[in-house]
């Protein structure tokens, strides 16, 4: 567990790695896949359709 010294937030090189992505994460990942996947369509939708 992180303690305090002098101020400072001291903890052990395997605490200070421990990420914990949030719900933000996913979303980001949905959001961005979605827009490529929109943009690809219109790109396709207009250069390839004869």
């Amino acid at each position: 567990m992180a303690t305090q010294r002098h101020g400072q937030i001291v903890e052990t090189p395997t605490e200070a790695r421990q990420a914990e992505p949030g719900p933000s994460v996913l979303a980001l990942l949905s959001v961005s896949t979605g827009l490529a996947i929109l943009i690809l369509g219109i790109v396709w939708f207009v250069f390839f359709q004869t």
